[in-house]
């Protein structure tokens, strides 16, 4: 009998102490949050008379605008498509050397963690190595990879697949 009462005690002493940790998010907080989706665009330049300044990197019909490398299952080689995308980021960092680039690798959920992880950063690598052969400076390049960690579109299949193997070239200024 005293082993059983210990044990409802137990159980409920947990339980307590789980239900005291939750936290309740604030009121006002359900439905603020905006997606973002759009991650083509992500630099804005803003001139000295607070406007916004349509500068080489916002400009949508720039290959700078371009901010997305796709790759093939299992590959780090650059496709044939991207190349002329990657050589204007290269000239347009060694034209700003006060800009830098952090080049994030992703893959699709294929592989394991590890497997992936390895990937991603052999696919940023490669888009590194390619900005250093035309000139740019190794400490305007940096690279992460993710893996598989942040896919850019969540599913199974194909679309979902091609969309998440690729490397993103986000724009710093230094």
């Amino acid at each position: 009998m005293n082993k059983r009462i210990i044990r409802l005690m137990a159980i409920g002493f947990s339980s307590l102490t789980l239900v005291a940790c939750s936290s309740i998010p604030p009121k006002g907080s359900a439905g603020s949050e905006v997606p973002v989706d759009d991650r083509e665009n992500t630099t804005s330049a803003i001139d000295g008379g607070g406007q916004s300044s349509m500068g080489p990197l916002d400009n949508s019909s720039s290959l700078l605008s371009k901010r997305i490398i796709y790759f093939d299952f299992d590959s780090n080689n650059i496709k044939s498509e991207f190349r002329e995308v990657v050589e204007a980021h290269a000239r347009y960092l060694i034209d700003n050397s006060n800009m830098s680039v952090t080049l994030t690798g992703h893959c699709d959920e294929r592989g394991t963690r590890e497997y992936n992880l390895a990937l991603g950063e052999r696919r940023a690598k490669a888009v590194s190595r390619n900005m250093s052969v035309f000139g740019v400076s190794d400490n305007q390049l940096y690279t992460v990879s993710y893996g598989e960690e942040q896919p850019e579109e969540s599913g199974s299949n194909e679309f979902a697949w091609q969309k998440n193997r690729r490397v993103e070239i986000i724009y710093r200024n230094q």
